[in-house]
């Protein structure tokens, strides 16, 4: 009986390895691709660029400042693998007039052909208290366009200073509890993820376990990838308490700690 039970999980699980390939979109082959990066000047998005370069594609880079998208550029360009890849700068700020987007758009698919790769790294993140911040602050499947999201960690980007000039305490403390990545690492995997049609993109363990988490009604990229998440919803629920625990005594402490030093404050 038990050896009938194993033979048939094997079974299954060849089944499964047969049949994920005719669900899973057909990987993005790099060389002479045309791939598109907003927010390419400078942190995840220049590292996206400079992966995607030394596997042979041809880069529009798209960001508000003029300067350093001519220094990404360069240093992009010492990471070419032919002499017939070319690092085009466009300067536009991509959340003001979708015109300009448009046109920016036309300008690329003019010198470098029809896009075969958007990357969106333009965007910029607001820390603080809810209370404390200001409120102002499609259906693509059918013409085989695949969709990347990706859940990058803490990186050592300038984004990331800028925004820890305005975390509080607590945030910055659940922050230190994992480690900060480099943006080269989390590109690389990026890529990889988008170039094979994932939904989902994810750096470690953590990424990994919020990504199945959080999945939903998100589509999967192959069977295997669907039954991984129905298997570890409930182990990773169950981490994931432990992780809030954690979450809720830094908070707790925190609060405590400000408390003492109205106290003082009001005292002295």
């Amino acid at each position: 009986m038990l050896l009938l039970a194993a033979a048939f999980i094997v079974a299954f699980v060849l089944l499964l390895y047969m049949v994920s390939p005719l669900i899973s979109p057909k990987p993005l082959a790099l060389p002479g691709a045309h791939v598109v990066v907003t927010g390419g000047s400078s942190g995840i998005g220049k590292s996206i660029a400079i992966e995607c370069y030394k596997q042979g594609a041809f880069i529009t880079l798209v960001a508000r400042d003029e300067n350093k998208l001519l220094q990404a550029k360069k240093e992009i360009e010492k990471h070419s693998i032919n002499d017939k890849q070319v690092v085009l700068c466009i300067s536009v700020d991509v959340s003001q007039d979708y015109g300009q987007v448009e046109n920016v758009i036309k300008q690329a698919q003019e010198k470098l052909g029809p896009v075969d790769m958007l990357v969106n790294c333009a965007g910029s993140s607001v820390s603080g208290k809810f209370e404390d911040l200001e409120i102002n602050y499609f259906e693509v499947k059918p013409y085989n366009v695949y969709i990347t999201i990706a859940y990058p960690p803490d990186t050592d980007t300038p984004g990331y200073a800028e925004e820890n000039k305005t975390k509080p305490l607590e945030t910055q403390l659940i922050s230190e509890s994992s480690s900060l990545c480099k943006p080269e690492q989390v590109a690389k995997q990026i890529v990889k993820d988008a170039t094979q049609g994932n939904f989902n993109s994810s750096i470690g363990s953590d990424g990994y376990m919020l990504s199945s988490l959080t999945c939903g009604m998100s589509p999967v990229t192959s069977i295997t990838e669907g039954l991984q998440q129905i298997v570890t919803m409930g182990l990773f629920r169950t981490i994931a308490l432990f992780y809030l625990g954690s979450f809720d005594g830094i908070i707790r402490r925190c609060m405590i700690q400000r408390t003492k030093t109205k106290t003082v404050d009001k005292t002295a």
